[in-house]
């Protein structure tokens, strides 16, 4: 590299004993294990405290607990239910939790008429319209309660959860094909039976 314009040339100093000033990271592989299992005991620790007890409420109700409990989605939507038509049941009893919950809304609903001469079906008539109104929102119902212990029985100490999980899984995956072979050998015995007579 060669030297341009009228610059001082430079004095560069190579004998500061470098090596003690180094700054070495052979700990790094330790101290990603060590914090690895420390996330791990933490995660077991809270986990279950703070996501599996927690009853919370979600961005709205779904559509099949709208349908179960008799509210038309745009009906929902003009009484004050949120909607939300992305979310999916996975549980039976969570639904019904919803679907009782949307049904006490509804007992305790009063829909004032637009023309108070005129009320149209789903309206509130007669007392229902001089009753006290709160804008409070129905509650949610308290946490699954607790179960005692108790001792395992010997079906249950038998029972594997993951075999089963992994043959449903799999009947799942096979149904749809298994039933054209099914709906195949019996058409081609039904053709032998013709055949035969």
């Amino acid at each position: 590299m060669g030297f341009a314009h009228n610059n001082v040339l430079h004095a560069n100093h190579f004998r500061k004993d470098w090596q003690r000033r180094v700054r070495t990271w052979f700990d790094q592989p330790g101290r990603k294990l060590r914090r690895r299992t420390a996330r791990k005991t933490k995660a077991a620790t809270l986990g279950t405290v703070r996501y599996n007890r927690k009853v919370r409420e979600g961005r709205g109700f779904t559509l099949a607990e709208l349908k179960e409990a008799g509210v038309g989605r745009k009906e929902a939507r003009g009484v004050g239910i949120v909607v939300d038509h992305r979310r999916r049941n996975l549980s039976e009893e969570g639904k019904k939790i919803n679907v009782e919950r949307l049904l006490a809304y509804k007992s305790k609903l009063i829909v004032f008429p637009r023309k108070a001469g005129k009320p149209k079906k789903g309206d509130s008539t007669g007392d229902d319209l001089n009753a006290a109104t709160t804008r409070a929102a129905v509650p949610l119902p308290d946490a699954y309660p607790a179960e005692a212990p108790r001792k395992i029985t010997a079906e249950e100490r038998e029972f594997k959860a993951y075999r089963t999980l992994r043959d449903a899984r799999s009947n799942q995956r096979h149904e749809g094909v298994r039933k054209a072979r099914q709906a195949k050998k019996d058409e081609e015995e039904a053709n032998k039976k013709k055949t035969i007579l």
